[in-house]
């Protein structure tokens, strides 16, 4: 199986990969999501570390039972050969209907067929009232007029 763009990136290609991992993932399907991964693919996203699809989607459902209203933002950092750096955003909403953004950068390694075998993840909290949120979005894929991150000064 298959997941253009392929390494090695050029910007064009790098940053479209970041678009459809964004997609991917304000999809909130987990077994969807997963597919973008080796099958043997290794995470570290926080203090978790997580191997192989299986335990991917598993980390999936947990995250997104939990965070509700989940909306996100990837932008490219840095790109070389079959690496990707990523800058994200994300906002959601607790049980208990606190909302928070989440920032964070990602470090992430392809196979030559394109998935991703390598992601490594460092993500800081921070909570929000209502009225701070900024991507406000219907839930699934943000609209490609909506600004980016560097757009919205982040």
């Amino acid at each position: 199986m298959s997941q253009p763009p392929l390494p090695p990136f050029t910007e064009d290609t790098a940053i479209l990969k970041v678009r459809l991992a964004e997609d991917g993932w304000n999809s909130r399907d987990p077994s969807k999501v997963a597919l973008a991964y080796t099958p043997d693919s290794i995470w570290r996203n926080r203090s978790q570390f997580i191997k192989g699809r299986g335990e991917i989607e598993t980390f999936l459902q947990r995250k997104w039972s939990r965070e509700n209203d989940y909306r996100l933002i990837k932008e490219l950092w840095a790109f070389h050969g079959n690496r990707i750096a990523v800058r994200f955003a994300y906002e959601w909403q607790d049980r208990s209907a606190n909302w928070f953004r989440s920032f964070g950068n990602e470090n992430w390694e392809f196979d030559q067929t394109g998935l991703m075998q390598r992601r490594i993840a460092s993500i800081n909290d921070l909570a929000i009232a209502e009225t701070e949120r900024k991507f406000h979005w219907p839930l699934g894929r943000r609209p490609d007029d909506h600004r980016s991150l560097t757009g919205m000064g982040f």
